[in-house]
């Protein structure tokens, strides 16, 4: 096998196997960052073995061999220097237990899904919410510190120093690494959410790279998001998660051409969009309505993406439900974001010359510096106005803000359409 052939194998391995792996070793060593680091040393260790040895018929079982005598030997080593031989002899008898199939019946406890149990694991109360959130997203959901720190509009150092401090908090305070009881699961909601959440709409707009979506994301949050309406169905803001995510996933057959390029929700053949894939999530919508959850901050964004689905040609669009549907979120979420997609749909029901004050507006928002959708939409507008070169200037800063190849290319043809 060429050496780029089992990085790539290797990556592909990390993205599916890290999550369980890590866990494992959380739960013999304590420490998530410990964990991660065995981790990693298993994957360097496969790295250089593989190509001399060949690839074993079961890469994850070996992975996973090698991840637990890691394990083993850090437990040895930190017991040695604490001269408490007794309590090492409990840590390899609790490991010992955790190859037994009762044993892990009893771990399973009530949620039914490993990710989703190592989720909620991880979204522990003793850590901050927004530490909980990007210290899951990037050991267990794979997504890399840049990606996190685009979802939080935050600088990736930012990010970075935050993860760093999570795994510190958990080793300090000794919090177990364990699966919470149901009665606990309420209190760690709101990150599981977010978590979700997140996954989801990297995968449905990627931050960086040559693809313009990542499916598998978008399928692994659904799927998630499905598990948790199942077990949390009186929750208005599963339901309401779910329902956004149902809606936004029916549009993926028309988000791309054939070439791969990306083709905008107003351009889109609606006749490709998946019909039972939105009933599920008018259903998913009406079910949070139902409980109560009509004004939650996911099921508002779902009202919005349900008049998209309503309209079976795009200049059938209820546009000025959608600016009051904005209005709404904003209260109940108050967000720059927030505010640069209801002037895209102010622009829409009003025209170009209404929503450009409120663009203009966001220009000194420290948290849109660096984001390519405000001069995007600026550049939009300007050029729906007739103002040729300044709609240039700034679909050429888009694209030079922009890390997906595919969003670059389409900002620097639209820029080039001004300049012609």
């Amino acid at each position: 096998m060429t050496a780029p052939k089992l990085q790539s194998t290797l990556d592909t391995l990390w993205r599916m196997e890290s999550p369980k792996l890590i866990a494992r070793l959380a739960r013999m060593t304590g420490d998530v960052g410990v964990a991660e680091e065995l981790v990693q040393d298993s994957f360097a260790t496969a790295l250089e073995r593989w190509p001399r040895d060949g690839m074993p018929d079961n890469p994850a079982a070996w992975l996973m061999s090698a991840a637990k005598n890691r394990g083993i030997d850090h437990l040895r080593q930190r017991q040695l220097h604490a001269r408490k031989h007794g309590e090492l002899a409990l840590e390899l008898e609790r490991e010992s237990m955790s190859d037994d199939p009762a044993s892990d019946a009893r771990l399973e406890d009530d949620i039914g899904d490993d990710l989703l149990r190592l989720i909620f694991v991880s979204c522990h109360p003793a850590l901050p919410a927004e530490a909980r959130v990007a210290l899951t997203l990037r050991l267990l959901c794979g997504l890399s510190t840049d990606e996190i720190a685009r979802a939080f509009l935050q600088q990736e150092a930012t990010v970075a120093q935050r993860i760093v401090r999570a795994k510190k908090t958990l080793a300090t305070k000794q919090v177990p690494f364990e699966v919470p009881r149901r009665g606990e699961l309420h209190e760690r909601l709101d990150s599981v959410l977010e978590v979700v959440y997140l996954v989801f709409n990297e995968g449905y707009s990627a931050t960086a790279g040559e693809d313009w979506m990542r499916p598998a994301l978008c399928e692994e949050a659904l799927r998630l998001g499905r598990v948790l309406a199942g077990l949390m169905p009186d929750e208005p803001e599963v339901h309401g998660l779910l329902a956004l995510m149902e809606l936004q996933a029916s549009r993926t057959r028309a988000r791309t051409g054939r070439d791969g390029a990306p083709v905008l929700l107003m351009e889109q053949d609606r006749s490709r969009w998946d019909r039972l894939q939105v009933q599920r999530g008018f259903n998913a919508l009406q079910r949070a309505a139902q409980l109560g959850g009509a004004d939650g901050f996911y099921a508002l964004q779902a009202a919005i993406a349900a008049c998209h689905a309503r309209a079976l040609r795009a200049e059938d669009t209820d546009w000025r439900r959608i600016v009051a549907l904005y209005a709404r979120l904003a209260t109940v979420a108050p967000s720059p974001v927030v505010e640069l997609n209801r002037a895209v749909a102010v622009s829409r029901a009003s025209g170009p010359a209404a929503a450009l004050p409120l663009v203009d507006a966001l220009g000194s928002e420290p948290q849109l510096r660096g984001y390519p959708q405000l001069p995007a939409l600026r550049g939009d507008l300007l050029e729906q106005l007739g103002r040729r070169d300044e709609a240039r200037a700034e679909f050429e800063r888009a694209a030079a803000l922009t890390r997906n190849a595919r969003e670059r290319e389409r900002m620097q043809a639209r820029a080039q359409a001004c300049a012609d």
